[in-house]
């Protein structure tokens, strides 16, 4: 099924992900902002290995890679993923993955959108007009269809992922003050 073909897919490639600082030319991503946040990560992990996910690749055994100073943590994937668990629940602003299997498209959607956060998402496929329908009913800020990325495209999340927005026309505006005049004839 398509779920077995992404973890596999994903623990081939988890290997080749390169890790650095943002000067790092070729880096996939870099180290979480702080040791704290690197623990809080390490945490969220554990939780889900006692939650029953089975943790496919654990990111607590990275190795440095020649990177002393950061706070960096290694990908982690996580299979057999239900909507009870932590792992399914929460943002956790590290270099988790969780897969996630789902009948049809509906059930897909409705997947997307069983959380208390929308910050961002990713619609995948072959049909453009397929992925666009798709990405429209989620309730996400920001949605990448197959990679796509633009800094002049408005960054920001629904629900409890916050509100705002960065770059683009509306992240200027959020520096804006606006006044209103009424009552003049």
């Amino acid at each position: 099924n398509t779920a077995d073909e992404l973890r596999e897919r994903m623990v081939a490639e988890i290997p080749s992900m390169r890790v650095g600082v943002s000067t790092d030319a070729g880096a996939h991503y870099g180290p979480v902002v702080t040791a704290q946040h690197r623990e809080r990560v390490a945490g969220w992990i554990e939780k889900g290995v006692q939650e029953g996910a089975e943790l496919v690749v654990d990111g607590r055994d990275f190795s440095l890679q020649g990177h002393e100073k950061g706070y960096f943590i290694g990908p982690s994937l996580f299979d057999h993923v239900k909507p009870e668990m932590s792992s399914y629940q929460e943002e956790i602003f590290g270099p988790v993955l969780v897969i996630i299997g789902y009948d049809d498209i509906d059930h897909a959607v409705d997947i997307a959108n069983d959380s208390n956060f929308g910050l961002a998402g990713y619609v995948s496929g072959t049909d453009v007009d397929q992925c666009r329908a798709v990405a429209r009913r989620m309730r996400t800020g920001w949605i990448s269809i197959n990679g796509g990325f633009d800094f002049h495209a408005p960054f920001g999340g629904y629900k409890r992922s916050g509100n705002g927005r960065e770059w683009g026309e509306h992240g200027f505006l959020e520096y804006l003050e606006v006044k209103s005049l009424l009552g003049y004839a």
